[in-house]
């Protein structure tokens, strides 16, 4: 498209400069005119059509961002639920209601060892100051720690983290969680999404419909944003590495 702009733009002010030549000057004011208002318009068609593209993926990201650090949240919220109760949970009041109470155990793991008075007495040994010995780690929970405390550094975020935090937009995310038989084990998963369309439904529709369908490294491919899966045993996120540096995380 940008390259016919041009071609439209560089033949306009071909027959400008033409007319000066070859028509009476008694009609030149009035065509000129006409084609200069057709190079106006097509030169803002070719800024249009460059700058559209930039500003489109300047908001794009900024909005991703966002939502990238929501679905990180709630990740996180779902791992601890997992780790505390040995699942996921498909609802997001009850997950913050688990994060308004749950408590992490702090741990001390420590080493010791003691006779193993039956293998010592089955090889002729002294049960006691024989030669084997039972190696184990014991655990001691010292203390207790809210998850939130852990996790949101003792802010309410959470309490917020399934709104879509674009302006404009009152949904939510999409949440599942269930089960996953994967060759004869089952797992617990979950999914989080929003919709592409959601987050850039004021956008323009041709470039939306373009990021909708992109398949790159760099990108944050197909037509939706999430964390999780209902078809894998997968917690990560289908966003690249950058949302994942500084002060996107």
């Amino acid at each position: 498209m940008i390259v016919y702009i041009v071609i439209g733009i560089i033949l306009s002010i071909g027959l400008v400069l033409f007319l000066e030549k070859f028509v009476p000057k008694k009609f030149n004011p009035i065509i000129s005119l006409i084609l200069w208002a057709v190079i106006i318009y097509l030169g803002y068609l070719l800024y249009n059509s460059i700058q559209g593209p930039i500003e489109f993926n300047k908001v794009k990201e900024a909005r991703y961002a966002k939502v990238i650090k929501n679905l990180k949240d709630i990740k996180a919220g779902q791992l601890a639920y997992q780790e505390i109760q040995g699942g996921f949970i498909g609802d997001f009041d009850s997950l913050v209601r688990f994060l308004d109470t749950a408590q992490f155990p702090v741990v001390q793991r420590r080493d010791t060892s003691y006779p193993d008075v039956e293998k010592n007495k089955a090889f002729g040994l002294d049960p006691i100051e024989g030669g084997y010995f039972v190696e184990e780690v014991i655990t001691d929970t010292l203390r207790f720690t809210p998850v939130r405390d852990s996790i949101y550094q003792g802010t309410d975020r959470y309490k917020s983290m399934m709104n879509i935090p674009v302006e404009g937009v009152s949904e939510k995310f999409q949440l599942k969680a269930g089960k996953l038989d994967k060759n004869g084990t089952i797992y617990s998963v979950f999914e989080v999404k929003v919709d592409k369309d959601v987050i850039l439904s004021d956008l323009d529709k041709d470039l939306l419909a373009q990021e909708k369908q992109v398949v790159s490294v760099d990108g944050v491919n197909g037509p939706s944003i999430k964390v999780g899966s209902m078809d894998e045993v997968d917690t990560s996120g289908n966003w690249p590495k950058i949302y994942d540096t500084d002060d996107k995380q």
